[in-house]
């Protein structure tokens, strides 16, 4: 019982109190926590006397920590020492597995992705194979986080493995070693258009930075690049550190590009970056979209500031966030919420107000509640909502049966059977399935017994159903009976008909077989709208387009 208040007593004076400054004394707020926290304290103490069950205290707390941190945001967070997984991560940052994603198809566990050069891939294991058993412990029936735990472990410990593969006829064991696991920050560069240099960056670790360092290097000796394209679509963040290491490249040193301010000033710091820049006259455009994140919009925002960067794409997820890890007794950690990250104009790219959330809901500023900021030559940018690209791009998102083909595993389980058929195929930016191999596939498909229900069919149904409580069934019958048949999926049209996002799915799927990650994203850049617009606008001068 002591141990559990002493936990609720250190985790609740972590605790960030909404009373404002100016109506309440720092004694007053003093009085408030303890007050709530002796409250607290009796209502369990009434519980553990009087409840008719016997109370769970690990469970009890948990549950009562979790609701009180959904009221801050969803980035504070408690850790008990039972979360033995997010622990190793938080005190060493690295784990040892295998290195590859894994998908259920049929409530069975499957290799989806090796990546190149982790020891699934360097050890003969391949997507597609089925993993039957893990250091003797059946897998079927087992959800995708369980299969995980068992493949991860420490650094350098052995693991054996028994997977099934579509082209053998028995098991086959794999026994190797775990590796500390660490995907390639930047995946893939190359020379796009004359003098135009492409980077892809995946996230923001310890070795973002000099990765880019190194790509850019190769791309300015051997193509004398002198525009560059950074992709950071999809990317999700990291350590702010190598966002500023990225921007030292670039920008005057001393350049501040991105500061930290919090409820105390303790929190508060300044990032300027600390080395002359390399490529100081580099034109530079940054490709954004709705999951770029973190250190990634602080990046493209704070080049945008300083008008030395043209961000093109989706406003930005838009979380400008800071959190901190602070130990707690026996063994336990929270993760909380100390500032705001700032960019060199003054505006907070923090895009929902959760200090204003009701009811559960969160609330995302509106543009009339934003506040104008500068950049450097004096363009005009907004807070409160992510990073606003120089120019936008606005992209329809259709959900055909190659959207179902997929959540089915169709693509997947074809590429089973393809792959073990070629031992080869054409470089990643030239394969082409044939009209015969298309053929095959639908065959596949038809053999499958693979059916479909569209979304909205859904909805039509519930529309029907609206209607007739408010008594227009019979009004309306004849028309949703139309309506319903135009909307029954055929197979075997579809497949004609949309032949072209199914294609390139399924090339995707069969790509990733033999060329791994760098494959499908040189296969993506054939036919990447947004790569080509970029290209354009660096034909253009940046400078005039800003």
């Amino acid at each position: 019982m002591k141990r559990i208040l002493n936990i609720l007593f250190f985790a609740l004076i972590l605790f960030p109190l909404q009373a404002k400054k100016d109506k309440t004394s720092e004694a007053d707020q003093a009085f408030d926590a303890m007050k709530h926290i002796e409250i607290y304290n009796s209502v369990l103490r009434e519980l553990e006397i009087n409840y008719v069950d016997t109370l769970k205290h690990d469970k009890l707390l948990k549950l009562s920590l979790d609701r009180m941190l959904y009221g801050l945001d969803p980035y504070t967070s408690y850790i008990p020492a039972s979360d033995e997984e997010t622990l190793k991560r938080l005190r060493s940052g690295q784990y040892g597995g295998i290195g590859s994603i894994i998908t259920l198809v049929d409530n069975k566990p499957y290799l989806s992705e090796p990546y190149y050069g982790m020891p699934a891939q360097v050890n003969g294991l391949q997507a597609g194979d089925e993993i039957v058993e893990i250091d003797g412990e059946k897998c079927e029936g087992k959800s995708i986080s369980e299969v995980s735990d068992m493949l991860r472990g420490k650094p350098h410990t052995e693991i054996v493995i028994k997977v099934r593969r579509a082209s053998e006829n028995k098991l086959i064991k794999k026994a190797f070693l775990r590796d500390i696991i660490q995907m390639p920050t930047v995946p893939y560069h190359a020379e796009v258009a004359d003098g135009v240099g492409y980077i892809v960056i995946l996230d923001f670790i310890d070795r973002t930075a000099s990765d880019l360092e190194k790509a850019l290097a190769e791309l300015v000796e051997k193509h004398s690049i002198t525009k560059l394209i950074i992709d950071l679509r999809g990317n999700g963040g990291g350590l702010v550190s190598q966002a500023v290491d990225i921007a030292s490249l670039f920008v005057p040193k001393g350049t501040e590009i991105v500061s930290m301010k919090g409820r105390h000033q303790s929190n508060g710091v300044s990032y300027k970056t600390k080395r002359e820049p390399l490529y100081p006259n580099m034109e530079l455009l940054f490709l954004v979209d709705a999951n770029t994140a973190s250190s990634a919009e602080i990046l493209s925002g704070a080049m945008q500031d300083l008008d030395r960067g043209f961000v093109l794409g989706e406003r930005t997820f838009g979380k400008g966030l800071v959190q901190n890890v602070r130990e707690l007794p026996y063994d336990s950690y929270l993760k909380v919420t100390t500032a705001k990250y700032y960019l060199p104009s003054g505006r907070c790219v923090q895009a929902i107000d959760y200090a204003n959330r009701q009811n559960g809901t969160t609330r995302v500023i509106p543009d009339s509640l934003t506040k104008e900021f500068r950049t450097l030559k004096g363009r005009i940018v907004r807070d409160g909502g992510g990073v606003m690209p120089d120019s936008v791009i606005t992209e329809e998102v259709t959900y055909n049966i190659s959207h179902y083909l997929y959540l089915k595993h169709i693509y997947f389980k074809y590429a089973n059977r393809f792959v073990p058929q070629h031992s080869t195929i054409a470089s990643a930016d030239k394969f082409r399935l044939t009209d015969e191999e298309y053929a095959d596939f639908c065959t596949f498909v038809k053999e499958s017994g693979f059916t479909y229900q569209l979304e909205s069919n859904r909805y039509l149904q519930e529309l029907q159903d609206m209607v007739k409580m408010e008594g227009y069934d019979e009004l309306t019958k004849e028309l949703f009976n139309q309506l319903s048949e135009q909307l029954k999926p055929n197979v075997e049209n579809d497949l004609v008909r949309f032949r072209e996002d199914i294609q390139e799915m399924l090339e995707l799927e069969i790509i990733k077989r033999y060329y791994y990650q760098k494959g499908t994203i040189e296969y993506g850049l054939r036919t990447d709208k947004w790569l080509k617009i970029a290209v354009d606008i660096l034909g253009q001068n940046v400078q005039e387009i800003q």
